[in-house]
């Protein structure tokens, strides 16, 4: 939002000064010291909880999120800023949904722009108006309720949350909290790549999984052989020799898929 509002202003021929002090409230808003008056932007509940009036501020019935703003604890309006899908969020999410997982948006927009984004992405379950604290306990609840959490994110406000996760994936283009929080970063801001990395990291495994069977089914039957006295210390080097190549020729199958990325 704040790169937004920045880009209109420019836009305005407003000018942007710097503030003397700043605080950021997560989830909230921020609170800057500038002129010698303290001026206040965020939600409607922040400005509240500093005894602002906002009642003046227009009421928005559209799917969009609103930014209050005042300056010297008198109210100067409301900024309406409007959520635009990224071209490949619903590939991305149908991506997801196809390999059998549950998609959740935990999201601190209100309720109207949240189910909107929802309906339109087809995703299976909308959770707005969370503060970082809500992420965090909503992921808490589906690790305590034995389900593998992967959580996806590149803002300030999802880093507790992807520090939780069993898997925290951020975004590249994220903030630079988010991308030391998660383990896995992707490269660049396309949400594809999410449901493309989890592709690659299934058939890694299932070609683990494969190798490691084939490894003791090979062992066991080697062992059983030659304690029935039939099998020859020249045909068990070969056995043994023909089964690791052909384990590694099977590993060799991720090669064009890791050269792909």
């Amino acid at each position: 939002m704040g790169k937004a509002i920045l880009k209109r202003a420019a836009t305005a021929g407003l000018p942007v000064i710097e503030p003397e002090r700043f605080a950021y409230a997560p989830g909230k808003g921020v609170v800057a010291i500038a002129g010698g008056e303290e001026i206040v932007v965020g939600s409607r509940a922040f400005l509240t909880e500093r005894d602002i009036d906002v009642t003046p501020c227009a009421v928005s019935d559209s799917e969009g999120g609103e930014v209050y703003v005042a300056r010297g604890r008198r109210s100067l309006g409301d900024l309406h800023v409007a959520d635009v899908l990224r071209p490949e969020a619903r590939d991305a999410v149908a991506a997801l949904r196809h390999m059998g997982l549950r998609v959740i948006l935990l999201t601190g927009d209100n309720e109207a722009v949240a189910s909107a984004v929802g309906r339109q992405l087809g995703i299976d379950e909308v959770e707005a108006g969370l503060l970082p604290t809500g992420k965090l306990a909503r992921i808490d609840a589906l690790l305590a309720g034995g389900r593998t959490v992967a959580m996806v994110g590149d803002g300030i406000n999802d880093a507790p949350a992807l520090t939780r996760a069993s898997v925290g994936v951020a975004m590249g283009s994220g903030t630079d909290v988010a991308r030391e929080s998660a383990p896995v970063v992707l490269l660049g801001n396309d949400l594809r790549t999410v449901a493309e990395t989890l592709r690659i990291a299934r058939r890694c495994r299932r070609i683990i999984m494969t190798n490691f069977v084939g490894t003791l089914l090979v062992d066991c039957v080697g062992v059983a052989l030659a304690a029935l006295g039939l099998l020859a210390p020249l045909l068990a080097a070969f056995v043994h020799v023909a089964s690791e190549l052909a384990f590694i020729l099977n590993s060799a199958r991720l090669l064009p898929t890791a050269s792909n990325e």
